[in-house]
């Protein structure tokens, strides 16, 4: 019987790793509706400042919204560190997540093409970013009869992407890591009339340069890319945390139009951007955007 390899990465990963993994322990003993507070409160006054995710955000948003008072960035980077610890939680306990969401009805002009899409096995590719909590669409259309998977990033943290790849692989339809074979995998999916989910608002070394915010942003075309050569309905989702801290209102938006691939993958940035300039605190500006 052999073991998987131990990922190896640097001290201060393990670290970060580490205290990350008990707060989560902890956290886990408590009921749902304590449990997603306190970790809220965890990354926004412990590990957020420890591992330098205030001030980065800090630092992105000053290069966004230079006017902003210092104090006012302060809190939104605070915001920020708390909405990640919520969603790091709600994700680990994706069960109890899915059975909160349970009356959640989502709106959206994007509804009605979803049921058309279904009905004829035409492929469907959502796309969202880092905002609110990313799968809490996913856990809606899927208690509505909607098998969708996905491709997702494993995260820089080796130690830590050990563990939270599964809250994404363990429910829900195939889930892919980008890569070659990861991204044929999905592809493939899809090509049988699948459904599937893509973050795209993550920097990409060969993308192309795109308005985000008032900022070029290196993006992948990847969404736009795979939906042109298999004819699959790009659909925007997005869920934006309500004031409960602990409810989200799911917005499933109109199809983007099929164009250049630089053209959609523009519509589909301004639609973020619409979502992050109404809710700054949502968005993880933790992330190196702007490289």
């Amino acid at each position: 019987m052999t073991t998987a390899p131990q990922p190896k990465g640097p001290f201060s990963d393990w670290l970060v790793d580490r205290l990350l993994r008990g707060l989560i322990g902890t956290a886990m003993q408590m009921p749902y509706e304590r449990r997603v507070p306190f970790m809220g409160a965890a990354l926004r006054r412990g590990i957020g400042p420890i591992a330098g995710y205030r001030r980065r955000a800090e630092a992105h948003l000053a290069i966004i919204y230079p006017d902003m008072p210092q104090p006012v960035r302060r809190q939104v980077a605070q915001d920020v560190c708390d909405n990640f610890g919520r969603t790091l939680i709600e994700n680990y306990s994706w069960q109890e997540f899915g059975e909160r969401l349970s009356e959640t009805v989502p709106t959206g002009a994007g509804l009605s093409a979803l049921a058309a899409a279904k009905s004829t096995a035409q492929p469907v590719i959502f796309v969202t970013g880092h905002f609110g909590n990313h799968e809490a669409p996913r856990h809606v259309l899927t208690r509505l009869g909607y098998d969708i998977g996905g491709l997702y990033r494993p995260m820089s943290n080796v130690y830590f992407d050990a563990h939270y790849a599964p809250t994404m692989t363990d429910w829900g339809g195939p889930v892919f890591a980008q890569g070659r074979r990861g991204t044929m995998g999905f592809a493939r999916h899809l090509k049988s009339g699948g459904m599937g989910t893509l973050l795209f608002d993550v920097a990409s070394s060969t993308g192309i340069p795109l308005n985000f915010l008032g900022k070029p942003a290196k993006t992948a075309t990847s969404a736009a890319d795979i939906a042109r050569k298999l004819d699959a309905v790009i659909i925007p989702y997005f869920a934006t945390r309500q004031p409960d801290g602990l409810s989200f209102e799911i917005d499933v938006q109109a199809p983007i139009q099929t164009a250049e691939p630089a053209q959609m993958m523009q519509d589909m940035t301004d639609r973020l951007a619409d979502k992050v300039t109404d809710h700054p605190e949502q968005w993880f500006w933790v992330h190196r955007r702007w490289k």
